[in-house]
């Protein structure tokens, strides 16, 4: 899997080299989750436990920001197995064909005149396909220096995709007419951002 995630984490991160300051993921406080409908009575939500991201900016309020996220599809957690080996099959993501899942943002931007909340744009390549996504973002706050005297950030993202859009279209139709799995799933990812010295 290195060999598959690590050259391709370089190759998108490079172009974000130039612009300052950098932000990295503070890996222990964040989290990429996903929810979808089971059987349409609950839900089934799930995580990707592996992944990389940055975010350049130059101005405090991030209005200016570009994040760009690699998430290790492999690493899906729906805390059961069997299910998690289904998912990475050619039934849904095929990850011996396509192994990440990247999001790069095209736009950064306040809600009228919201100090917390934002709307990030950008694109989502999954599955083999390329295509526009928007996101709500709650930015929770600044701390320009922690007990270790560090500068973080932290946002809150949440969005909704159809699957099939991403060509993930296996499922099954119930005897009730309904189909086992929702198309829409529901994302979330909670994100501390470290500020590199």
């Amino acid at each position: 899997m290195k060999t598959k995630f690590l050259p391709y984490l370089l190759l998108v991160f490079s172009g974000l080299v130039a612009q300052t300051p950098q932000w990295t993921f503070e890996k222990s406080h964040c989290k990429f989750s996903f929810s979808v409908a089971h059987f349409g009575i609950s839900e089934t939500e799930g995580q990707f436990r592996k992944f990389e991201g940055t975010i350049a900016t130059e101005k405090t309020d991030f209005s200016d920001a570009k994040m760009t996220v690699v998430l290790d599809v492999n690493s899906i957690d729906t805390d059961d197995s069997q299910r998690d080996e289904h998912l990475k099959s050619a039934d849904f993501f095929d990850t011996e064909k396509y192994p990440t899942m990247t999001f790069v943002s095209t736009s950064f931007k306040k809600v009228g005149k919201s100090k917390t909340h934002y709307k990030l744009e950008g694109n989502l390549t999954l599955h083999g396909v390329t295509k526009k996504i928007t996101l709500d973002a709650v930015y929770g706050g600044t701390i320009l220096k922690d007990p270790f005297g560090n500068t973080k950030a932290g946002f809150k993202f949440t969005g909704k995709i159809n699957r099939k859009d991403w060509g993930l279209i296996w499922n099954k139709t119930l005897d009730t007419g309904g189909l086992a799995i929702g198309n829409e799933v529901n994302l979330s990812a909670n994100i501390e951002f470290l500020k590199s010295k």
